[in-house]
């Protein structure tokens, strides 16, 4: 009798490689200038990321405060809030194993930090979709993780008893905030580490 009826994961770094950096160079940046630029982007001191996450501003106050912030790159950054597309790379044998974990009785979900534009644009057309039993993202519901909030508002969502539930997270605190809330999480430290557990299932 298998621990865990249900497998949880964030979907960026997780079922998803991120390759901002390499989007960056792509439009002619150098690899110094889009570090600098994905430090504007994603550790900016207002945590403008993250409220993009909350989805308590929309798209165009988001990036036209980015703009305003940081004049000399609005152009970059312009390109890349417009083109979330091209800014993953999808991890196909990660989700052979999601396929498999579904087809041998797991319920399948994702518990993930995203607004609402980027994460159509990364899961459209990504095939776990078709094997998930639900979903609960930040932009539904204005929290983002590590808050406890979340998880719980998964779990009350699909009735999910925390203690036969299994979460993958890429950052540290997620999986601490997780743990703390009662759920066994894992953290995922690079994709053949993530691919190793998932067999194990």
């Amino acid at each position: 009798m298998k621990k865990y009826d249900n497998i949880i994961f964030d979907v960026g770094d997780v079922l998803l490689e991120y390759r901002w950096k390499q989007m960056l160079m792509d439009c002619g940046l150098s690899e110094e200038e889009a570090i600098r630029v994905g430090h504007e982007l994603f550790d900016d001191n207002d945590d403008l990321w993250h409220i993009f996450d909350l989805a308590i501003m929309s798209d165009e106050e988001i990036l036209n405060t980015y703009c305003k912030k940081y004049p000399d790159d609005a152009e970059i950054i312009t390109f890349f809030m417009h083109h979330g597309e091209f800014m993953h790379v999808a991890r196909y044998d990660i989700w052979k194993e999601v396929h498999r974990l579904k087809t041998a009785g797991y319920h399948i979900y994702l518990l993930s930090n995203y607004p609402k534009s980027l994460f159509k644009k990364h899961t459209e057309y990504a095939d776990f979709m078709n094997d998930i039993d639900g979903l609960m993202v930040s932009y539904m519901i204005n929290i983002t993780k590590p808050d406890e909030r979340i998880y719980q508002a998964l779990c009350d969502k699909y009735s999910l008893d925390k203690s036969k539930c299994l979460f993958f997270d890429d950052r540290k605190e997620n999986v601490l905030a997780a743990r703390k809330f009662g759920m066994d999480s894992t953290l995922v430290t690079d994709r053949n580490f993530l691919l190793n557990e998932l067999k194990k299932l």
